[in-house]
């Protein structure tokens, strides 16, 4: 069962600015993580790694390496996050749409980078996701997170050990990188909900229990959350591969269709999932008709054998005189 607390991300509408305020008002949602910020900047042959303390160091930094990587968690300092904004010339909407966890994935042009919104697993039973914003440039990627905590260690490596393309290949991959092991973190929750679907069929053959209903409702409505994240980010990343902008090369889009693929993978899985949802609680209903029928069927033979009794009893009982004939009623 869902415990007391519920990520911002997870609700389907929240909003922290009020009616009419202006757009591109950044206001950070309550309960936000403090905000931290990492560095990675990397080339061929070296790379250099560390907390940034001081954002104006960062300015340095992008000057000084060919890619750089800028990965921000939490979303508690507003002010921090504007002063980014500021560096990096990214629109104030964009940033908007940071602070409102809600979105859905989804790509956006912006000409002097792109605004990527992808969702990344937190847990998966109840399933809670975070939402991703990747900002790319000609030199970095500005990765923006709601809570510490991801998928990404693996990745990172690579870089640290120089192993794959990532080190000599430019930002657009590494966002590629990103939104595949993003992706990749669904296949095993999905397969989870597999096993659960099969234990729910166990528990439906050895005992019909009301809580499997509830447990077939909450399954549901997890497989009904992935394959909306997966739907919209099936959508944005054929739209990154159909757009001719120059952030994001030929190589990459190849790749890219390798992430549209897993897409199309995860929501063939879900639906076939889904509809065996569906088909459990109908075979549950089925079971628990079949139960009842044999009970009433018991309870019938029982009052068709005492009926009988039950209408001699009644019929001598209340009308028989023994003063006028031993025979006579």
């Amino acid at each position: 069962m869902p415990d007391d607390f519920s990520p911002p991300s997870d609700r389907p509408f929240q909003r922290q600015t009020a009616p009419g305020a202006a757009p591109g008002t950044l206001i950070s949602p309550p309960g936000a993580a403090p905000t931290r910020i990492s560095v990675i900047c990397f080339s061929p042959t070296e790379i250099h790694e560390e907390p940034l303390a001081d954002i104006g160091n960062l300015g340095v930094l992008l000057s000084q390496w060919p890619m750089t990587w800028v990965n921000v968690t939490g979303l508690a300092d507003a002010r921090q996050l504007e002063t980014l904004a500021d560096l990096f010339g990214i629109h104030p909407l964009a940033m908007e749409d940071v602070v409102h966890g809600h979105q859905r994935p989804k790509v956006e042009d912006y000409h002097q980078y792109l605004f990527l919104v992808t969702r990344m697993i937190e847990e998966a039973d109840p399933l809670r996701t975070d939402q991703i914003c990747l900002f790319l440039g000609k030199n970095f990627l500005l990765t923006i997170q709601e809570r510490p905590g991801d998928c990404l260690d693996p990745l990172r490596e690579r870089i640290r050990k120089h192993a794959g393309r990532i080190r000599n290949s430019g930002p657009d991959y590494l966002a590629y990188a990103i939104l595949d092991a993003t992706l990749d973190a669904y296949f095993p929750v999905v397969e989870k909900y597999g096993d659960q679907m099969e234990q729910i069929d166990e528990a439906i053959e050895a005992a019909s229990s009301p809580q499997i209903v509830s447990e077939i409702h909450r399954l549901r409505n997890n497989l009904l959350q992935v394959r909306k994240i997966m739907w919209a980010q099936r959508d944005a990343l054929n739209e990154l591969i159909r757009d001719d902008c120059p952030l994001v090369s030929q190589e990459t889009r190849v790749y890219l269709r390798d992430c549209v693929d897993h897409t199309a993978q995860i929501l063939d899985v879900v639906e076939t999932y889904r509809e065996m949802c569906a088909d459990l609680r109908d075979y549950y209903l089925s079971q628990v008709s079949y139960h009842l029928n044999n009970v009433i069927r018991v309870l019938t033979i029982l009052s068709t054998i005492f009926l009988p009794l039950g209408f001699i009893t009644g019929l001598y009982g209340m009308n028989f005189d023994p003063d006028y004939s031993p025979w006579n009623m």
